[in-house]
């Protein structure tokens, strides 16, 4: 399977921060009943290993590591199975050691020079970071011009309001979002209410 191909099959990347462990399971049966069977686990707590390693245990389950910041993440990420890897920013190192063990992986980018980073590492997507905080599709489009090669998948800012925009950019791949797992959704256990979002979600940009 391209992953590249099935993030833009998809469209959108739920991005889930998980507390508990117990968790993992029903998040990955809503967003998979939903429609959605994709999440970038970010390595914002403690319980991200444990929950990509039981995300990665459901076949139909595309699980990514997100904030992954270090190669020490990066390796605990390949390690509990996680099958892409994200980052906010831009890390030579990480993105090297993605390479290395064929593993796709989308550093964080918002300026010129950190494309030309990215460029220089024969990367063909890169997130761009914080995607509304950096002035969103108006910037996507203005790196675009002299990057022609390079495309993008925003995060950061994006719902349900103005994803439509960025899709219909030739230039984006796909959204990363998190409106359909909120924190207090996956806290407060309320899986059926996550399953419902993912699958307006998902009617939404898939036509």
């Amino acid at each position: 399977m391209d992953i590249n191909q099935r993030i833009e099959e998809l469209k959108i990347v739920p991005v889930v921060k998980i507390d508990n462990i117990e968790d993992a399971k029903p998040l990955a049966e809503a967003l998979i009943a939903g429609g959605l069977p994709i999440a970038e686990v970010t390595f914002r707590t403690e319980a991200a290993y444990e929950a990509i390693k039981a995300m990665a245990k459901i076949p139909e389950m595309l699980v990514g590591a997100g904030t992954v910041i270090n190669v020490a993440q990066a390796k605990l990420a390949l390690e509990a199975g996680a099958k892409f890897i994200v980052s906010p920013g831009l890390s030579v190192e990480v993105v090297k050691f993605a390479q290395e063990n064929n593993i796709p992986v989308f550093p964080g980018v918002c300026t010129p020079t950190e494309v030309m980073t990215a460029i220089a590492l024969d990367l063909p997507v890169v997130k761009f970071f914080p995607a509304e905080a950096y002035g969103g599709l108006n910037t996507i489009k203005a790196l675009a011009g002299p990057f022609g090669n390079i495309r993008f998948m925003p995060t950061g800012g994006i719902s349900e309001k103005n994803i439509m925009e960025y899709l219909e950019n030739p230039k984006i791949i796909a959204c990363g979002g998190s409106w359909m797992v909120k924190d207090s959704l996956i806290q407060e256990k309320k899986f059926d209410e996550i399953q419902k979002i993912t699958a307006s979600a998902v009617k939404l940009v898939q036509g």
